[in-house]
């Protein structure tokens, strides 16, 4: 029998458990100026703290025939989801009963002057090692929408992630008819041995990674793969229900599209941001990014294929397998004619390199109104992000087993991102211990060259250093990131930690300064905190700095980011309390 997982109506109305008790204003016989007291309270009232604790440790995980010692969250694969509303505080003690360092990072989650909250690995704290612990805590301050955590150190995060789903206050409606249900779509990908043997294997020999072996949904392969069909993830719907798919690209390397068979996805939300609603066969999403769509159930009562396989955009290997899960009519038929099994109908997925469709669909996201864009630009950054590859002394070495002898690495404006080891970049900065980091990452590349086009040898080697760009607290910042060709073009998912931004233009080939800015939308663009390249193109996104700390900015194909392609962004305090980075909780761990 496939897995049926059960029915959940997640609504912002539904009664959640809380473990703190909250008191509410009931007199009718105060006085109007102890009304308005009351009613000043009340706004907090509703707000809960949810204690959870997170036991990382290896539990054995079956799939595509074979039994692995896997790293889970309480047990699962994929781990807990988290449902919050907004306002609420997170404390999460993380327990690590495992053989590896690990940290955890809340994908989106803004950590106002928490840093200390955000998990990268040696950027806001040291690892948590084995048989340590450590707890985060952080409020979610007036986000929505569909969230994720993970695992931030190394490729743990390869089977260390959940969803975190932020409903509204309580009294305040979705922007869109309320849906019958909710439903949590992650998508992810397996490898058939350990991912930390994998990543240490290729960063021995300089080469890329092998690609997975399977695509999940919800942790499962589907019908497509070997020993899976029997746990194929199966959704029941009632004809006619519109029900909200939460979709999570969280797998390590690979953008995918997405679609579910004869039927239209209404687009709601992107990162926790709404969107202006729009209809599409077929969603592109990007490592990191998060897709809120409607699915109105008013196809004839049958079995529908959901699926999503990659959308390559590189010259490079890639999973091409297809990952599927059940959409189930509860009025379907049990049985074709003559006894035989009811075969799902197959959703028509764009091919592997199709570009075109991809920026279609991210062309059409729109804010639902005019968006708070920064207009009077202080920080104006040009930043290069692409490949790139290491000369060996020893082409023939068994660790320069790259292209012609060379080891892969990865950069923005020619700088490899080193993480340090002794401290990390937020403790060195709030401790003022110099030699960790500096601020001198450069704003444009040391070198102005075709960026799309054909790049010159001697430009294919970066610089490793951990530099740091600094910004002034509330600088109006624009950051155009440019896709260079070295080595391949390809869609580079950019997750800003820390902060949502405006994504305000965006074209293929190299950006001109001159003219391209004219045509950028400082109306209505789409706010994220994960945005892709174009291949061979760019994007500009916009952003107020009003979130002081440290905050790495990178790449989130996990495959990139050991070889470089990352900085962080140190933004320093403003004035006062409510403008500074707080203090550090006093369990924070050391290296």
């Amino acid at each position: 029998m496939k897995t049926k997982l059960t029915d959940q109506s997640l609504t912002p109305h539904r009664a959640m458990e809380y473990h703190k008790f909250s008191a509410k204003p009931c007199s009718s016989y105060l006085f109007f100026t102890l009304l308005l007291f009351f009613a000043f309270l009340a706004s907090f009232a509703d707000a809960a703290v949810h204690f959870h604790e997170f036991v990382i440790e290896a539990k054995p995980v079956k799939r595509l025939c074979r039994t692995h010692n896997t790293i889970t969250v309480n047990g699962q694969f994929p781990g807990p989801t988290l449902e919050v509303r907004d306002g609420d505080t997170l404390v999460i003690k993380a327990i690590n009963r495992g053989r590896y360092n690990v940290t955890l990072h809340w994908h989106g989650v803004r950590q106002l002057r928490n840093p200390w909250a955000d998990g990268p690995e040696f950027v806001t704290q040291c690892p948590i090692r084995p048989g340590q612990t450590y707890t985060y805590q952080f409020t979610i301050q007036n986000q929505e929408g569909t969230l994720w955590w993970h695992a931030h150190s190394r490729w743990l995060r390869a089977t260390v992630y959940g969803a975190l789903i932020i409903h509204p206050k309580l009294g305040s409606p979705y922007p869109f008819p309320m849906p019958k249900r909710e439903i949590p779509i992650l998508l992810g990908e397996w490898w058939d041995r350990n991912p930390m043997d994998v990543l240490r294997l290729a960063l021995f020999t300089g080469a890329a990674p092998n690609v997975s072996d399977a695509l999940t949904i919800n942790g499962q392969p589907g019908d497509l793969y070997r020993c899976s069909s029997k746990e194929t993830a199966i959704f029941p719907v009632e004809a006619g229900e519109t029900i909200l798919l939460r979709i999570i690209n969280s797998a390590m390397n690979q953008e995918m599209f997405y679609g579910v068979a004869n039927h239209k996805l209404t687009v709601v939300a992107v990162d926790a941001a709404y969107t202006k609603p729009f209809a599409t066969n077929v969603i592109m999403i990007a490592p990191g990014q998060t897709t809120d769509v409607l699915l109105t159930a008013d196809q004839t009562p049958a079995h529908y294929y959901m699926a999503a396989h990659a959308y390559n955009s590189a010259n490079a290997p890639f999973d091409n397998t297809t990952t599927t899960a059940i959409l189930e009519y509860k009025s379907a038929p049990c049985s074709a004619k003559k006894g035989q099994s009811l075969k799902p109908i197959f959703p028509q997925l764009p091919g592997f390199n199709d570009t075109a469709t991809a920026t279609a669909f991210t062309s059409q996201l729109r804010s639902p109104s005019r968006a708070k864009v920064p207009l009077e630009i202080d920080d104006s950054l040009f930043f290069t992000v692409g490949l790139g590859l290491i000369n060996c002394t020893n082409p023939n070495s068994p660790r320069c087993q790259g292209p012609n002898g060379t080891r892969f690495a990865a950069s923005i404006n020619n700088v490899s991102f080193v993480l340090p080891r002794r401290n990390s970049l937020m403790q060195a900065y709030y401790q003022g211990q110099p030699g960790i980091f500096t601020t001198d990452f450069p704003p444009f590349p040391p070198v102005q060259f075709d960026y799309s086009g054909n790049v010159p040898r001697g430009l294919w080697q970066p610089v490793k250093a951990t530099k740091l760009f600094k910004l002034k607290y509330r600088s109006k910042v624009q950051i155009v990131f440019q896709d260079t060709s070295i080595v391949t073009v390809e869609n580079h998912p950019m997750h800003l930690h820390g902060y949502q931004f405006y994504v305000v233009g965006s074209g293929f080939g190299n950006f001109d300064p001159k003219n391209d800015p004219a045509k950028f939308n400082l109306i209505d663009p789409p706010e994220r905190n994960t945005v892709g390249t174009p291949p061979g193109g760019w994007v500009a996104i916009r952003f107020e700095a009003d979130n002081p700390g440290i905050w790495l900015l990178h790449c989130h194909i996990d495959s990139h980011l050991p070889w470089g392609l990352a900085t962080a962004l140190l933004v320093e305090n403003g004035v006062g309390k409510l403008q500074t980075v707080q203090p550090p909780p006093l369990d924070l761990p050391r290296c």
